[in-house]
C-alpha cells in the first residue's frame, strides 16, 4: 500500500465517507468517525496503511491552518483582554498538570528525567480536538471557548522550551534536586549570555517585521489579487500567508501553529478576512480529518493487549488528573459549573505535540522502543476518549447539572409547558424577538444551551430551559408537535440550517422564523422552505444609514423614504437572485446589474424631488409677485 500513494488516499477517503456520516447519524462527534476510519484501515484493522507518518506530516498542516482561522476571528484587543486567562489559567494548568503527571510516571517505575519529559508532554492537550469541538458547538466566543483557547495558546508556546529541555536532561544525572539546580544554573547562564540576548532580539525583531509586513505588504497584495477576480489566486495567497507565518515562527524558534495563529490575529481586522476564511475552511476540515485518521492508525493494539492494565490505568489517570486540575482552576476563575466540566472534558486528552516531544526524546535516547510505543498508545487512546466524554456530557451530565442549579424551582427545568411559540437561543438576537412577541401576549418556551447565559437571565426573572435545539427529543419535549412557530435564534449558520431541516422533516406544519447570517445563508433557508427569516445585520444597517443621512443634512421624511426604497429593492433582489444562486458568474452579474439599477432609481428619485422642490419654489415666487402687483 505504501508504494501506491493514490490507493492509500483512496482508502482514507472511502473509510471517511463510510464512517464519518454514520457517527454523525448516531449522534456522536465526527471525530469518532475519523478515529474509527483510522482503526479500520490501520495496521490492526484491514492493514491498508501500516505507516501513517507521511500522511500525518500532511495532516499536521490542518492544525496550523485551524489556528490561523482562529486568529482571524480574534481581534488583538480581544487577545489582550484574555491575558489573565492566558497567564492564570493556561500557565498554571501546564505547570500543575505536568507536576502531578511526573509524580505518577515516577510511581510507574520511570527515572526522574524520563518522567519529567512524560509529564510535560502529556500536560499539553490536543488543539485539533478541543478547538474542532468548540467550533462544532459554536461556542468560540463563550467563556468556555475563550478559556480553551487561552490554555492551548500557553501549551503551544511551551512546546519550544520543552524540546529545548530534553538535550539538557540527557546530559544531567543525579537526584532531582541536583539535576534541577544544575539545569537552572545552565539555563540562566544561557539566557544571560550573548546568545540569549541575540535570540530575544530575533523574537522582538521578527514580530515587529511581521506587523509591518502585514500592514504595508500583505494588505496591498491582497487588494491587488482581489481586484484580478481570479479565485484560485486568492486561495493560493491564503495558503501562502499560512505557510509564511508558520515559517517565520519556526525561524524564530517558535512553533508553526503559534506563528499561524499570530498571523491570523494580525489580519483579524482586514476587509478580506471573510474571503480568507471561505477559501481555507474546506482545506482545514479535510486535513484535520486526515489528522484524526492518523491518530486511529497509530493505536498499537498489540501493546494494549500485552499490557492492558498498565495502559488503561495510565489513560484513566491521565484523563482524570487533567480534568481535575482544569475543573479546579475553572472554579477559581468563577466559571459556571457546567462550563467548568465542559472545559475539563474538552482539554482532558493528551495532544498532538506529545507525539513530537516523545519522538524527540526517543531520538535523544531517553526512551526504549517499548516505552515509546506504550506512551504513544496512551496518547492516542486519551484522544479517543474525548468524543465519548463529550457525548456523555451532552446526554447525562449537563442536563443533571442544570437540574441541580434549578432545584429551588421544582419545575423550572422540566419542559412541560407547551406554548404556541418555541424560541431556540436566548442571546441578544433571541431576547429582542422574545420581548416583541411577549408584548403582544404570546406565551413562549425558551431554550438555550449556554448554562452561564441561563443563570444570568434567571436573575432577571426569565425562565429559560437548558437544551440543545438540534436534538429531536428536546424539540418534542418542548411541545414542537403542537406549536405554531419555532424561532431559531441560535448562532452558527450550519447549526441554524441543521435545526431548520430537522423541524421541516419532523414537524412540517410548524412555521419557522429563522435568524439568517447573510444573503447566502438566507438562500439556503429559502431552499428548505423557510419563508420567515431576517438577516441579522440587514435592518440595523439600514436604520444606521437612515440616521447617517439625517446627520448629513437630510430631513427625516426624506431619509426614511430613501431607507424604505433601499429596503424594498434589496428584498426584491434577494428573491430574484435565488434562482441563480448556484451559478457564480450569473449571480455576480445579477448583483452588479441590481446595484446599478438601485443607484439609478435613487438618483432619479433625488432629481425628481429636487425638480419638484424647484417647481414649488417657482410657484411660491409667482404667487408672491401676484400678491405684490395687486397690492400696488
Amino acid at each position: 500500500m505504501e508504494d501506491n500513494f493514490l490507493l492509500a488516499i483512496f482508502a482514507l477517503l472511502a473509510a471517511s465517507v463510510a464512517l464519518v456520516p454514520l457517527a454523525k447519524w448516531a449522534g456522536l462527534s465526527t471525530i469518532v468517525g475519523y478515529l474509527a476510519a483510522g482503526i479500520l484501515i490501520g495496521p490492526y484493522g484491514l492493514g491498508l496503511i501500516s505507516d501513517s507518518e507521511t500522511i500525518r506530516r500532511i495532516a499536521d498542516f490542518g492544525i496550523v491552518m485551524m489556528l490561523f482561522l482562529i486568529g482571524l476571528e480574534l481581534h488583538p484587543v480581544e487577545l489582550w483582554r484574555m491575558r489573565n486567562q492566558v497567564l492564570g489559567l493556561g500557565l498554571t494548568q501546564m505547570l500543575g498538570t505536568a507536576a502531578i503527571l511526573t509524580g505518577l510516571t515516577i510511581a510507574l517505575g520511570f527515572p526522574f528525567q524520563e518522567a519529567l519529559i512524560v509529564g510535560l508532554a502529556l500536560a499539553m492537550s490536543s488543539t485539533a480536538i478541543a478547538m474542532q469541538s468548540v467550533a462544532q458547538r459554536s461556542i468560540t466566543k463563550t467563556d468556555t471557548g475563550r478559556a480553551s483557547l487561552a490554555v492551548l495558546l500557553v501549551q503551544d508556546v511551551a512546546v519550544i522550551p520543552v524540546l529545548a529541555l530534553i538535550p539538557v536532561l540527557a546530559l544531567l544525572s543525579g537526584s532531582p534536586v541536583e539535576m534541577l539546580t544544575e539545569g537552572a544554573v545552565e539555563a540562566a547562564e544561557e539566557v544571560a549570555g550573548p546568545r540569549g540576548w541575540v535570540f530575544a532580539a530575533y523574537i522582538v525583531g521578527g514580530f515587529a517585521a511581521a506587523m509591518l509586513g502585514g500592514r504595508f505588504v500583505i494588505r496591498p497584495l491582497m487588494q491587488f489579487v482581489a481586484h484580478t477576480n481570479v479565485r484560485e489566486a486568492f486561495t493560493a495567497l491564503a495558503l501562502l500567508l499560512v505557510v509564511g507565518a508558520s515559517m517565520v515562527a519556526e525561524y524564530l524558534g517558535l512553533s508553526a501553529a503559534l506563528g499561524a495563529f499570530l498571523g491570523g490575529v494580525l489580519l483579524a481586522d482586514s476587509e478580506y478576512r471573510h474571503e480568507l476564511e471561505s477559501n481555507l475552511e474546506p482545506l482545514k476540515g479535510l486535513l484535520l480529518g486526515l489528522f484524526f485518521i492518523t491518530v486511529g492508525t497509530s493505536i498499537a493494539f498489540s501493546v494494549l493487549i500485552e499490557n492492558p492494565v498498565t495502559v488503561l490505568t495510565f489513560v484513566v489517570a491521565l484523563v482524570g488528573i487533567k480534568m481535575g486540575v482544569i475543573y479546579g482552576l475553572a472554579t477559581f476563575f468563577r466559571m459556571h459549573v457546567a462550563d467548568r466540566l465542559l472545559l475539563a472534558v474538552l482539554l482532558s486528552q493528551a495532544g498532538e505535540f506529545a507525539f513530537v516531544v516523545l519522538q524527540f526524546a526517543r531520538s535523544a535516547g531517553r526512551f526504549t522502543g517499548d516505552q515509546f510505543e506504550m506512551l504513544t498508545v496512551v496518547v492516542a487512546l486519551s484522544m479517543a476518549t474525548t468524543p465519548l466524554l463529550i457525548f456523555l456530557f451532552d446526554r447525562l451530565w449537563a442536563p443533571r447539572l442544570h437540574a441541580r442549579d434549578g432545584a429551588k424551582s421544582a419545575d423550572s427545568d422540566n419542559i412541560e409547558a407547551k406554548h404556541q411559540v418555541i424560541v431556540l437561543g436566548y442571546g441578544r438576537f433571541g431576547q429582542i424577538v422574545t420581548r416583541m412577541l411577549r408584548a403582544q401576549g404570546f406565551e413562549m418556551t425558551l431554550i438555550d444551551d449556554d448554562p452561564a447565559q441561563i443563570e444570568l437571565v434567571r436573575r432577571f426573572g426569565v425562565k429559560v430551559f437548558y437544551g440543545d435545539g438540534s436534538r429531536l427529543e428536546i424539540l418534542r419535549a418542548a411541545g414542537a408537535a403542537n406549536a405554531r412557530m419555532i424561532v431559531i435564534a441560535v448562532a452558527g449558520s450550519e447549526r441554524i440550517l441543521a435545526i431548520a431541516e430537522l423541524i421541516r422533516r419532523h414537524f412540517p406544519h410548524v412555521v419557522i422564523a429563522a435568524r439568517a447570517v447573510d444573503r447566502n445563508h438566507a438562500h439556503d433557508l429559502m431552499a428548505l422552505g423557510v419563508e420567515v427569516f431576517e438577516r441579522e445585520t440587514f435592518r440595523s444597517a439600514i436604520r444606521l444609514g437612515e440616521q447617517a443621512l439625517i446627520a448629513l443634512g437630510h430631513d427625516e421624511a426624506k431619509a426614511r423614504r430613501l431607507a424604505e426604497a433601499f429596503e424594498r429593492h434589496d428584498l426584491r433582489m434577494l428573491e430574484e437572485s435565488y434562482a441563480v444562486r448556484h451559478d457564480q458568474d450569473a449571480y455576480i452579474g445579477f448583483v452588479r446589474r441590481s446595484t446599478e439599477m438601485l443607484d439609478a432609481v435613487m438618483r432619479a428619485d433625488r432629481l425628481s424631488r429636487e425638480s419638484e422642490a424647484e417647481e414649488a419654489a417657482r410657484e411660491a415666487g409667482d404667487i408672491d409677485k401676484q400678491r405684490k402687483a395687486r397690492s400696488d
